[in-house]
């Protein structure tokens, strides 16, 4: 057996100081946390109740208003403020309405590195893995006592290797790539385990494309998931931590991404995963280009290329939500998102209001949905009587387009 150490592993061993194994458990140095407006008024009660009267270090603590911005009534409108004196009481940043949605903020504002920890209080948190960050999703009380304390108490997580072989035909994406993973390992096939991917496929991705991957991981109820740096270019310098050759793996998934057609998640849950093909045809009545999986600039470029000159069918919205504030001035200056408002798409704020029903964009009973967002439960975009297929930004773009299910390859 092996006696190297997966990225995981050297990433909490650089922090502990001493050799970390999966399975040992540990008391580690957090480089950063983040709590949004449906976990931070719980976080601020617990950091209270355990006494906590400053933060550890002001400067790695963030707030993030951004699943129910502006907000939608009067009870959200007081956990906004809340969450803005505390932050103006202990000197942390707050990320107010507009910033954007708080994965692709931190990553926008450099607030997460290559070989950091971070923690932050949404699900969704392993999505800054594209960076080779180890980054967990933690409860509202865990993330009250790394703001006490700056640590967090953890057991080292085994890893699981998926590696993507060949390239990615060109419709094909790092969203169906996720998806295939997502059906491989299913919704609980890699509990508290870290996911690291290798392979040609994942080599020429972009950081977008990366975080599409990482993001999905929560899908498989991974602990973490981390991309493998070879390949990865930052508009920085930064040190990459790779595995060792020997490293030692809870099991391995290969897949064929050469072969890779356009994917689609089918009701009611993100691993039911299918060739489109198979649900060609299904009219929509509603298609969604948002969440902190697929909102980016070159998500919106990807739709763009698509409906240029063209309109979505009659009987069907396309709503988009830029991912962040910047991402939404980028797609402006450069014709993007007046393309998309031109083929009939609404554009919202910057946030994660569809993707979790809490704010624009809730579907009504019966109707079809086709999203780039990572879950489909029932129930997840704020309706039980809908049903949400989940799926690229080209596959929903292409559908938007004819008003029914499509391989954006055809």
């Amino acid at each position: 057996m092996g006696k190297g150490m997966t990225i995981s592993e050297k990433i909490l061993t650089a922090h502990t100081g001493r050799e970390t194994r999966a399975g040992d458990l540990c008391i580690v140095p957090v480089d950063g946390s983040m709590a949004t407006d449906t976990t931070a008024p719980l976080a601020i009660k617990a950091f209270g109740e355990m006494g906590g009267v400053r933060l550890k270090d002001p400067s790695r603590f963030h707030l993030v208003i951004d699943h129910a911005a502006p907000a939608p009534n009067e009870r959200i409108a007081n956990l906004h403020s809340l969450m803005r004196r505390f932050a103006n009481d202990q000197g942390c940043a707050l990320h107010d309405i507009g910033s954007g949605i708080c994965h692709q903020v931190m990553v926008d504002h450099r607030k997460v590195q290559p070989g950091d920890v971070f923690m932050g209080a949404d699900s969704h948190t392993p999505t800054y893995g594209a960076l080779g960050a180890f980054a967990c999703g933690v409860g509202s009380t865990d993330l009250a006592a790394v703001m006490l304390t700056g640590k967090i108490w953890l057991k080292a997580p085994a890893t699981i290797r998926i590696l993507c072989h060949g390239k990615l035909p060109t419709h094909s994406s790092g969203k169906d790539l996720a998806l295939e993973a997502v059906k491989a390992l299913t919704i609980s096939g890699a509990t508290y385990q870290a996911v690291e991917y290798h392979g040609t496929a994942v080599e020429g991705l972009s950081l977008s494309q990366r975080m599409t991957l990482c993001n999905l991981v929560a899908e498989m109820g991974a602990k973490t998931g981390i991309v493998s740096p070879k390949g990865l270019e930052l508009p920085y310098p930064f040190e990459a931590t790779y595995a060792d050759q020997d490293a030692v793996y809870a099991r391995t998934i290969e897949i064929d991404a050469s072969s890779l057609r356009p994917r689609i998640a089918v009701p009611d849950s993100p691993d039911n995963v299918d060739d489109i093909e198979r649900y060609q045809g299904t009219r929509i009545t509603y298609a969604f280009i948002g969440s902190c999986t697929n909102a980016r600039h070159d998500d919106l470029r990807v739709a763009a290329d698509i409906l240029r000159g063209k309109h979505i069918a009659k009987g069907v919205r396309l709503v988009i939500a830029p991912a962040s504030r910047q991402v939404l001035i980028d797609a402006l200056a450069d014709g993007t998102m007046q393309t998309l408002i031109e083929a009939g798409a609404t554009l919202i704020n910057s946030g994660c209001g569809p993707c979790v029903g809490s704010h624009e964009g809730v579907p009504g009973d019966e109707e079809v949905v086709v999203s780039t967002a990572n879950r489909n439960f029932k129930g997840r975009m704020g309706n039980p009587n809908a049903s949400i297929y989940l799926g690229s930004p080209a596959t929903v773009a292409a559908s938007a387009l004819h008003g029914y299910l499509t391989n954006p390859a055809l």
